[in-house]
């Protein structure tokens, strides 16, 4: 008898941390408690709302392992998580398949209860079964209503003391007679300096069996000076992974020098179907994995599968669920509401996440790419680091494939609330490679309002006094205009130049003991007006403190300490009437020292205006040449000179024979 098609296994956390039962298990505590009256403001009467929220409880004590829960007698345990609910529209609009079969086993006596939602979240129970005694129990399920978004779930109801669920399974339909691919996988981790995350990593993909059998190789590529091979427990990690792991020593070349090296070697040994790039510093749920090469695996399509992010130090906020490019302005950003907390709103609360969502990219935390669609559209922009993921979906768009962020498959990965990496050395691959990507791929004449935008964070940026982020700019206006034959020479010396250049500026510098400003306030400054600046007020504000920044001398002892101490949250505006000032940093580990200086203000600025005028005249010049030379850039040939990969020529072609 042909074995089912596992679409996804109901998994319980692997450990009993309370952090993340949320996104496995809900215990269904939900109840009306918060109340809050509003004042409208426009009359005396008040608006009195009501929120829910999740009365936790602990359910460590119901799980038994990754399989199995075990409720107390007439509790009520609901399986419309994250993790377990089943994302019916995404396998409805990418699979071939057109319904589930939802398998549950239990013993003892109890009710199963299975939900939908439709795209608005509305709920229905669509079927239900009483189990009195120990067995499976099955639920075929259909797709006809989920065209635009909609989940499919399951509640159980212990009737007895020893109900309890042993394992279930979300199946592809028996009556499709469908034969699971043999298509194998192959992980590329790209490390530097992170060797306990990536062994913690290594340990966690060795720990499924499942979620191994589909992978063929697992490639570290080491571009640190601190060795994988040196950290304590990488001999247990290598042995468990049962001889599929190799580790690759490489000059530091950035995230797309380390994902392109882990490309060339799949197709090298041609022995996979599909490559899956995870950051090294990532926590994995290895069910996601599996998940993402199943759903792969029976796409109609050759398709991108990518796993959404969770925060590492937050864990049930949704960093990221679906992200797009403005083609106008060429800036990603979420099209969803970004850092959503399942600890507070679950998945049956949250109404917009039952709506289908379609992206134009996936970070590469965590992205599966079939090599076939590498060997067509070619490997990541030599960019080191920023928009290789946004760049290499939207070229494959362009060539007919699709990205798809599944949901079930996730990391967690550290977010960006506690970074501003737009401000350090990474300012320069921001602005670079946000450049590089809008003159391959905006179809706006002169790359739409994307100059505007620039010269607008330039100016922005020197207001503040951040003048090593606007010199770094610069440079990559600079780069730009220099074309695309020197970005593959830039992969391995441009950071170093980075870095060097940063002496030449106070701000770039932090100060992590504020006692060594002489006579510094001991209280932060708080703004009585933060109202932003817009309208008619944005040319007063500008021609005053360009006036201000640009001619006037900073008073006597600005270079000597700070006026003022300002935390992160307040409001940039304020910055530019001060000469001197500390700015906390986004992680609060320090502050930064920006001093007023009336030469670099007027430098930076003159220098802004022109490159900006200057690669918008030139546009239409510039993205031919950039766009003749995208197949070049981004070849395996290319690749392997820069990398000094030889080239090795496949040993077979990959199988696409069915798993026995």
């Amino acid at each position: 008898m042909t074995q089912p098609i596992v679409l996804q296994k109901i998994v319980f956390p692997s450990t009993s941390d309370p952090d993340v039962t949320p996104l496995y298990v809900d215990p269904d505590e939900w109840s009306q408690v918060v109340r809050s009256r509003k004042h409208l403001g426009k009359g005396p009467d008040d608006v009195e709302s009501t929120s829910l929220r999740l009365t936790h409880r602990n359910v460590a004590p119901m799980l038994d392992g990754r399989r199995g829960l075990k409720p107390g007698l007439h509790e009520r345990v609901s399986l419309g998580t994250y993790f377990n609910a089943f994302p019916a529209s995404y396998w409805r609009r990418w699979t071939t398949i057109n319904g589930v079969r939802l398998s549950v086993s239990t013993v003892g006596a109890g009710d199963i209860i299975v939900y939908r939602s439709n795209a608005r979240g509305v709920i229905q129970m669509v079927d239900s079964a009483t189990v009195d005694a120990d067995g499976t129990t099955t639920f075929d399920l259909g797709f006809d209503y989920f065209i635009d978004g909609g989940w499919y779930w399951f509640d159980i109801v212990s009737r007895s003391d020893d109900f309890a669920l042993t394992e279930a399974e979300w199946q592809a339909p028996p009556a499709l007679n469908l034969v699971e691919s043999g298509k194998k996988l192959t992980i590329a981790i790209t490390t530097l300096n992170r060797t306990a995350y990536c062994v913690e990593l290594l340990s966690t993909i060795a720990s499924d069996p499942d979620a191994l059998a589909g992978i063929d190789t697992v490639i570290v590529v080491d571009q640190g000076t601190q060795k994988i091979r040196d950290e304590p427990r990488f001999a247990q990690a290598e042995a468990a992974l049962g001889g599929r792991l190799r580790v690759i020593d490489q000059v530091n070349a950035g995230g797309s020098g380390g994902f392109s090296r882990g490309m060339l070697e799949t197709i090298s040994a041609g022995t996979s179907d599909y490559v899956m790039l995870l950051d090294d510093d990532v926590v994995a749920e290895p069910e996601g994995i599996r998940r993402a090469l199943t759903f792969a695996r029976l796409c109609t399509s050759p398709t991108i599968v990518g796993g959404h992010m969770f925060d590492m130090y937050d864990k049930t906020k949704l960093h990221a669920f679906a992200e797009s490019v403005d083609t106008y302005n060429f800036l990603w950003g979420p099209v969803t509401p970004s850092r959503h907390d399942f600890g507070a709103s679950n998945l049956r609360q949250t109404t917009w996440i039952h709506q289908r969502f379609d992206v134009a990219y996936n970070g590469w935390w965590m992205s599966l790419i079939p090599v076939e669609i590498i060997r067509e559209v070619g490997l990541s922009l030599p960019v080191f680091i920023k928009w290789d993921d946004a760049e290499f979906s939207v070229r494959a768009q362009e060539h007919g494939y699709s990205t798809v962020s599944l949901p079930g498959a996730a990391v967690w990965h550290v977010s960006w609330v506690d970074k501003d990496d737009s401000r350090d050395w990474q300012a320069f691959y921001h602005a670079r490679n946000r450049l590089v990507a809008a003159l391959l791929h905006s179809h706006h004449p002169h790359g739409g309002r994307l100059a505007l935008s620039n010269l607008a964070s330039d100016v922005r940026h020197l207001l503040t006094m951040d003048y090593y982020t606007v010199k770094l700019r610069q440079l990559a206006y600079e780069s730009v205009l220099a074309g695309p034959d020197n970005l593959h020479a830039e992969l391995t010396t441009r950071l170093p130049q980075i870095r060097a250049l940063a002496k030449n500026y106070r701000e770039s510098s932090l100060v992590g003991d504020l006692s060594q400003f002489d006579g510094f306030p001991s209280t932060s400054y708080v703004a009585n007006d933060e109202s932003p600046v817009r309208g008619r007020k944005v040319f007063r504000f500008l021609l005053t403190n360009f006036i201000r920044h640009g001619l006037s001398k900073p008073h006597a002892g600005s270079a000597d300490r700070p006026d003022v101490h300002l935390s992160r949250a307040a409001p940039w505006w304020i910055v530019p009437s001060f000469d001197s000032v500390a700015i906390t940093n986004a992680e609060g580990s320090g502050v930064a020292w920006h001093v007023r200086d009336r030469a670099k203000f007027r430098s930076l600025l003159w220098s802004s205006l022109t490159k900006n005028l200057r690669y918008r005249r030139e546009w239409s010049r510039l993205s031919s040449t950039y766009r003749g030379k995208l197949q070049e850039i981004t070849s395996e040939e290319s690749w392997r000179k820069t990398l000094g990969v030889p080239i090795v020529t496949p040993a077979t072609e990959p199988s696409d024979a069915p798993v026995d």
